[in-house]
């Protein structure tokens, strides 16, 4: 990776439930990593703003080789945003045991611009979101991106943890503390954006 250039990396939050957490707990991992890694340069993608409809493009994503030949204004700039990244991260949730459809929805909307790319997963909630995770992973293969092996699945500590982040609540999260939320697990995620950086480098 060039010093002079760092890589831009997506880190992109995958749920648009109102009320949600997803935020919350993508900022802390987003935060966790740039403590450890600032010569990346990290930006914030949200799908709750970019409130892409249901897939409605006229042609078949891998065929398209440049936006020109979309057919819509918003899948054009998506296209643009997810080609000015080098690789992403995905902070998705677990809902009945899947992650939600309005990541596979982004995702569905391209190809050629996710092809290639390296990608890490980190997952959450009341059992850590590992089927999510799983199954999230499958589909980036789908889309020939290169996911880590390391993935990072983040539990809610207790029942009152959970309720508060169903309700969208503030959860306390320090991407600093020794001691707080999911203190252990920060390191996991170092480790496993480690392996992201490597596949850069590759």
């Amino acid at each position: 990776m060039s010093t002079t250039t760092p890589a831009k990396v997506g880190v992109i939050v995958c749920s648009q439930r109102v009320p949600r957490a997803g935020l919350q707990i993508t900022e802390f991992v987003l935060k966790t990593i740039q403590q450890t890694n600032p010569s990346v340069t990290l930006s914030l993608i949200d799908l709750s703003t970019w409130d892409l409809p249901l897939f409605n493009e006229h042609g078949i994503p891998s065929e398209i080789t440049s936006p020109d030949q979309y057919t819509h204004t918003h899948t054009k700039r998506w296209s643009a945003e997810i080609s000015s990244h080098s690789a992403f991260v995905f902070v998705t949730p677990q809902y009945n045991w899947g992650y939600p459809a309005s990541i596979k929805n982004a995702i569905d909307y391209l190809f050629n611009e996710w092809k290639g790319k390296p990608a890490m997963i980190v997952s959450y909630g009341g059992h850590g979101g590992g089927r999510a995770a799983g199954q999230l992973k499958q589909v980036l293969q789908g889309v020939r991106m290169r996911p880590t092996e390391r993935m990072v699945g983040l539990t809610f500590p207790e029942r009152e943890f959970l309720v508060k982040a169903a309700k969208g609540e503030e959860l306390g999260l320090d991407a600093k503390s020794e001691e707080g939320v999911w203190s252990k697990e920060r390191e996991e995620i170092v480790k496993a954006f480690e392996e992201l950086v490597g596949l850069l480098d590759a």
